[in-house]
């Protein structure tokens, strides 16, 4: 067997042509789809890079790794103890290490681990090829040395090469000369003249003035990029931008298929196409970037397709550490005890399964919030805003209004009583199987809230004076990340 996981970074599962989408991103990625199973709602169990690749690495959330943050105690993962041995206990152990004890290969493109300081990310692979940008490179700089490794190892059996690209992410960065793919094709429809204005008098980093982080974006450094989103064409110029990331990632995706066909081992190598979190994209004022437990940001994209198995849709709800050992099961390979994640390799060989009654997914690096996914509902908590306009408590039927414009927390009690009962079961849960008393996500509020947001309040404050803002720069100067309201 042989495995290749293309892992896209930012990559939105309803801007993928298999999903859903209307505009043609994402052609190679698609005909992978129309031969595999592809999860519907595959959510990773903390958001956003570091905290993600880290659950679906380990196999086990946050709460149990401890790495929530992007920075502070919590970017980092929990030491083991004394019990530890010369090497780590096997319920530790990665996804990687996992296939690299049972014999398979593996290899990973990627520059991750040096964007982050995750060198942890490395165990369990015998090559590490770091396009050295840090997360800024473009397709063209990472899949090279990919097409490279597989010229090389791909006639050979039992290997997994990861491949991890990031144009999807902002800034926009692909090359102009590629030209604008949507130029004749209109961008979702969902987003209002009137909504932008809201937004715009509402605030927040990356929210509709605020689109580089605290400020507009440097157009001349990124002219895929409008200067912030002042109108629908602002908004489609920034739309085109991310779209255009995503068929820039898949046409090279198609050249490592088309060098599967060439090499002869298309037909007997797993594919899986996955992404470490969504991108808001106007979705509660967030504009590119990933703050928020919601459906936008910690819903991914999973396709699989493994040879012998037939092209499915499960519609349930999954995790995706459960991908990963999935794939282990797949293999014939145990998934550690200690793991989050669970097998669902029995749905996949039937071609139907209800996955889990209920999920959460966490955020503390732009916010700390909790969502709790169930039937056709989605509750966040909000504990600490990361400066936004966030009530403490939200509710969306996810199914009926997929972009979060309603609100219905105080319409439904009952709805918003049953996810904050599941929302603390989970925690109950998750507390009573933890080597630790502590919930990283506290330890973030206590060392001064989300790393992206911390320490912010003075310099964002002066910005919304000088805007027109100034009731907002009162509220934050006084209640800093505290929820709007508390229910």
């Amino acid at each position: 067997m042989r495995l290749i996981y293309f892992d896209i970074d930012t990559l939105r599962a309803d801007h993928l042509g298999c999903y859903g989408y209307h505009r043609e991103t994402s052609p190679n990625i698609d005909r992978i789809a129309s031969d595999g199973v592809r999860f519907d709602h595959c959510f990773n169990s903390d958001a956003p890079c570091l905290p993600s690749r880290a659950g679906m690495w380990s196999g086990r959330h946050g709460i149990h790794t401890g790495i929530v943050n992007h920075g502070g105690t919590d970017a980092d993962p929990r030491r083991e103890g004394r019990d530890r041995g010369f090497k780590q206990s096997s319920h530790y152990d990665h996804w990687p290490v996992v296939m690299k004890k049972n014999g398979v290969y593996t290899a990973s493109v990627s520059p991750f681990a040096e964007r982050h300081s995750a060198w942890w990310f490395y165990a369990g692979f015998r090559e590490m090829h770091n396009p050295g940008k840090s997360g800024h490179e473009v397709a063209d700089e990472v899949f090279p040395p990919a097409l490279e490794w597989l010229t090389k190892n791909g006639g050979d059996d039992d290997w997994f090469l990861h491949i991890n690209c990031w144009d999807p992410h902002t800034p926009y960065r692909t090359p102009m000369d590629y030209g604008n793919p949507f130029e004749d094709s209109l961008p979702p429809d969902w987003l209002t003249a009137d909504r932008i204005e809201q937004h715009r008098a509402g605030y927040g980093p990356h929210s509709a003035r605020e689109v580089g982080g605290w400020g507009p974006n440097d157009t001349v450094r990124w002219p895929r990029l409008p200067k912030d989103i002042g109108s629908l064409d602002d908004y489609r110029k920034w739309i085109d931008g991310y779209d255009a990331g995503i068929r820039y990632a898949d046409m090279f995706v198609g050249r490592v298929m088309d060098k599967l066909e060439e090499l002869g081992i298309a037909d007997e190598t797993a594919i899986l196409v996955s992404s470490d979190h969504g991108e808001n994209q106007g979705e509660l004022n967030i504009y590119g970037d990933h703050h928020t437990a919601d459906t936008i940001t910690s819903r991914v994209p999973c396709i699989l397709r493994w040879p012998g198995t037939e092209a499915t849709t499960l519609t349930g709800l999954y995790y995706q550490s459960d991908v990963a050992a999935t794939i282990l099961d797949l293999w014939g390979m145990d998934v550690p005890e200690g793991w989050d994640g669970s097998s669902f390799a029995e749905e996949i060989r039937a071609g139907e399964g209800a996955g889990r009654n209920a999920l959460v997914a966490s955020q503390c690096c732009w916010s700390c919030q909790r969502m709790v996914r169930w039937d056709n509902w989605s509750l966040i908590r909000t504990y600490d805003t990361g400066l936004k306009q966030f009530p403490a408590v939200m509710l969306f039927d996810v199914e009926a209004d997929p972009h979060l414009l309603h609100d219905l927390a105080k319409e439904k009690p009952e709805v918003r009583n049953q996810g904050l009962a599941l929302l603390e079961h989970w925690h109950s849960e998750m507390m009573q199987t933890s080597d630790s008393n502590i919930d990283p996500m506290w330890n973030v509020i206590r060392e001064g809230g989300p790393y992206h947001t911390r320490d912010a309040v003075p310099a964002y404050s002066k910005i919304l004076r000088e805007t027109g803002r100034g009731h907002h720069a009162d509220f934050i100067e006084k209640h800093g990340g505290r929820p709007i309201d508390e229910v």
